[in-house]
Parts: structure tokens; C-alpha cells; sequence
């Protein structure tokens, strides 16, 4: 039992993991990436829809994305819901495609992501280490009911504790990948 529960453990480590990197390779560094166009909603005849639903995106330069929406009658609203996103990059229309110039990150700039790409860290931190109080209370009280020995709650809680202490390292080190990549850009 105390095994499946690890395995558990390490399949929700596992999922908070992939939404961290989920996360932060929508920040900003300085080169084009479609990503951060993910969480933009365009109204479209009343649904709020994703604008890779709506058009082609492409990154023809390093610094450039464009988007060729499918129906050009929605151009402006595609415009009007990058202008109000939270990605300061200003949209530039021909009325049949759209630039966005991704402006290089000046060192304010850079200095921001990294304290948000922190706080986030901290963030992923803090909910591993919930997760693995809730399960060592689950392991006390098992003990203490008298369904698995001491030592299996010993046992089990050094497992428990390496499980986190290897998932916080892998969170560090995505964190030190993605800080390293935003101060070089």
C-alpha cells in the first residue's frame, strides 16, 4: 500500500513539474515564441476562442511573429485582445496579416521575469512540500492505527522525503535553465 501511495506521491510531483515548465515557457526573453499567444482569448461571433483556433502563426524572423487569421473580418478584434493582454507587444496590421515585433528585453524588464519565474519557483516549492506534510500525516495515522509498523513509517517518509528533495532539485534547475536563458538573450 505504502508503495502505491509513493507512486502517487511522484505522479503528482510529476504533474505539478510539467505545469511549471508549462508556465514559464510562456515568459517572455526576447526572441518570437507563439507560446505567448496562449492564453489570449479573441471573441469570436460571441465564444472567446484561442488565436491559434483563429489563424496561422508563424516566426519568420527571430524577432517577429505574424498571424494570418483565416476570416480577415476579425482582424481587429485579434488586435484589440493582443493590445489588451498583459504581453507589451503592440500589434502592427496591413489588413491582412499580423506583426508583432517582440521588442528586446531591456534589463528592468529582464530583472522583472526573473523575480516573477522566483516567485513562481517558490510557488511549485511550497506545494511540494504540502503535498508531502499531507502525506506524512496519511503515514502517521496509519502507524498510529496500527496498519503498518513504525518502521514502515520511517521508511516510508525517508522515501517521501527524497521523492521532494528530487523534485524541488528538478524545479531549481529549470529555474536556473530558464534565468540563465533570459539574462544571455
Amino acid at each position: 500500500m505504502l508503495k502505491e501511495t509513493l507512486e502517487e506521491v511522484k505522479s503528482k510531483l510529476a504533474e505539478l513539474e510539467a505545469e511549471f515548465k508549462k508556465e514559464i515557457s510562456k515568459f517572455r526573453t526576447g526572441r518570437a515564441s507563439v507560446s505567448i499567444l496562449d492564453n489570449i482569448r479573441v471573441d469570436y461571433y460571441g465564444t472567446p476562442t484561442p488565436i491559434n483556433q483563429l489563424a496561422t502563426l508563424s516566426i519568420p524572423e527571430a524577432n517577429l511573429i505574424v498571424i494570418q487569421p483565416w476570416d480577415h473580418n476579425i482582424i481587429g478584434d485579434i488586435e484589440k485582445a493582443i493590445r489588451n493582454s498583459n504581453i507589451h507587444i503592440n500589434p502592427v496590421s496591413d489588413g491582412k496579416l499580423i506583426r508583432l515585433p517582440v521588442p528586446p528585453l531591456d534589463e528592468e524588464r529582464r530583472t522583472e521575469i526573473i523575480k516573477t519565474l522566483n516567485r513562481y519557483t517558490e510557488e511549485r516549492k511550497t506545494t511540494a512540500r504540502i503535498l508531502r506534510r499531507e502525506y506524512r500525516e496519511l503515514a502517521k495515522s496509519l502507524e498510529e492505527e496500527k496498519e503498518i509498523s513504525e518502521d514502515d513509517e520511517k521508511r516510508f517518509y525517508d522515501d517521501l522525503q527524497k521523492i521532494v528533495d528530487d523534485n524541488i532539485k528538478n524545479l531549481e534547475e529549470i529555474e536556473s535553465s530558464k534565468e540563465k536563458h533570459i539574462l544571455e538573450d
